[in-house]
């Protein structure tokens, strides 16, 4: 069985991310979690699907890029807006439609005067241009600024477990804190990502994400997504010193965070 190491490195190969010689480099980051324009990620997808039956790859590392394949198909076809999500919306000079909005069942957002608008197969980083044309309909040249927000799962050992609604442009990192922010027992090493039952990032790549700073758009987190952070027992002074680290070491405030929805 291949290592997260050598699957994203292998993955990063396939899709030209990087030339083959540099396989004995350090891989930097995921192209699959990258928020790629759409017409990037149907070349990337094209890419997977021909990978996955190449005979160049073995049945593991075949097995993964059908996998990922599959979701990046997936997301392409229903988007990224799942029933909770909530889009904090402005329109100039329209105040009534300049609010925060929850993502209905039917995975429209329903205005006030506009009625529903259909987000099936939107993708975050289409949201702003999306709205701005469909909007465009009713209003003339309206100006929109549309922030994305995602209700979240956190699990485990955090100081507020539940579902939380943050925006999909921080890092998670500062998901955590949002959440309470780790307690002592947290394992935060082997933290993980789970969609449905299954696990979407190990603990291993969630490691590598936290170093990084990805945050949850980069990790393409959903609607309804759970971040699981195990408990352990006994908690040592190491563990302590981590935890700590881990608080000093956050970049923005829960205060800086707070201010996006004033």
């Amino acid at each position: 069985m291949c290592d997260s190491r050598t699957i994203l490195l292998s993955l990063q190969i396939v899709l030209g991310a990087v030339p083959p010689l540099a396989a004995q480099g350090e891989p930097q980051s995921d192209p699959l979690r990258i928020d790629a324009p759409r017409e990037q990620l149907v070349v990337l997808l094209n890419r997977l699907e021909q990978a996955a039956n190449s005979p160049a790859y073995s049945d593991y590392l075949r097995s993964e890029i059908r996998m990922r394949a599959a979701r990046l198909r997936e997301r392409l076809e229903e988007g990224d807006f799942r029933v909770g999500d909530r889009i904090l919306l402005q329109v100039e000079n329209e105040p009534t439609l300049s609010d925060t909005f929850a993502v209905s069942s039917a995975r429209e957002l329903v205005l006030p005067e506009i009625g529903a608008v259909p987000l099936r197969g939107v993708m975050r980083g289409e949201l702003q241009q999306y709205l701005t044309q469909y909007l465009g309909r009713f209003l003339r040249a309206p100006s929109v600024t549309a922030h994305p927000l995602i209700r979240v799962g956190i699990s485990g050992g955090v100081g507020q477990p539940g579902f939380h609604t943050v925006p999909s442009d921080i890092p998670i990192t500062e998901v955590l804190m949002l959440a309470g922010g780790p307690i002592p027992e947290a394992q935060l090493e082997e933290m993980r990502i789970e969609r449905g039952g299954e696990v979407l990032w190990r603990p291993d790549e969630m490691r590598q994400a936290m170093i990084d700073g990805l945050t949850l758009g980069q990790l393409n987190v959903q609607g309804g997504d759970q971040i699981v952070v195990p408990r352990g027992g006994t908690v040592g002074v190491e563990q302590t010193l981590r935890i700590g680290f881990f608080i000093l070491s956050l970049p923005v405030t829960v205060a800086a965070l707070a201010s996006i929805f004033k």
